[in-house]
């Protein structure tokens, strides 16, 4: 039976996550009395008895938690942004390619790509990687995401009865071109710079349509080329 450890597990990530496998017969999932769950020593004895532990929490303590995992063979799923492009870390990507399938598969150290990132990865890391974009192309992203992105403060924002009417309409944010996606976005397709990413949160509560145009100048193949890339 495979024991699986979730610190963070009242946020929405881990809530979600919790609900998924508990449904499972197959896993014992370890869980820390209320009074404990933010006590280091009982995350450290937890982290180590597991055989999986998912991290959903912010980026200080996600690496904090990583520093208390002793055991060579605990296996480590980090819903952070911390991890994403640092060295020894697979990027659980599976689908762009072998080496990231492989990766995921014999990884005890995993990070999971962000959102937003996701859906321009996927879009534009198979056309860099097979030659027909070059790698110092110039890119802009929009994406437009629901609100339960932004955790329980977001989600109780837009459910709030009496919330503000200013969230009816979609809202562009992240215009300092700073988003935490930005590193991952650039370093996992293999561009020399990040793109002009516009994030856009609307009123529904998931889901996410991402954009990426080019200008058939930018490519090098034809339309047949571009397609085979996405079966």
């Amino acid at each position: 039976m495979t024991k699986v450890f979730i610190d963070g597990s009242a946020g929405t990530t881990g809530l979600r996550i919790h609900q998924r496998l508990a449904q499972r017969q197959d896993i014992t999932l370890l869980a820390l009395p209320e009074e404990l769950r933010k006590d280091d020593a009982a995350r450290q004895a937890a982290l180590n008895e597991c055989d999986i532990a998912f991290l959903c929490l912010p980026d200080a303590a996600a690496k904090q938690a990583v520093v208390l995992v002793t055991d060579p063979n605990t296996v480590i799923i980090d819903a952070s942004t911390a991890h994403r492009t640092a060295s020894g870390w697979a990027y659980g990507f599976p689908e762009l390619g072998d080496s990231f399938d492989q990766g995921v598969k014999a990884g005890k150290r995993i990070a999971v790509p962000g959102c937003h990132a996701s859906g321009f990865i996927a879009l534009v890391q198979p056309l860099v990687s097979a030659g027909l974009l070059a790698k110092d192309a110039l890119l802009t992203c929009h994406s437009v995401t629901g609100y339960s992105g932004g955790g329980k403060a977001m989600i109780a924002q837009y459910e709030a009865p009496s919330r503000s009417p200013l969230l009816d309409a979609p809202r562009q944010y992240g215009l300092s071109q700073q988003h935490k996606h930005l590193p991952e976005m650039q370093a996992i397709t293999g561009l020399e710079s990040p793109p002009i990413f516009c994030p856009i949160v609307a009123d529904f509560y998931s889901g996410m349509a991402v954009t990426v145009p080019l200008f058939a100048s930018q490519l090098k193949g034809s339309a047949e080329d571009v397609c085979q890339l996405y079966p």
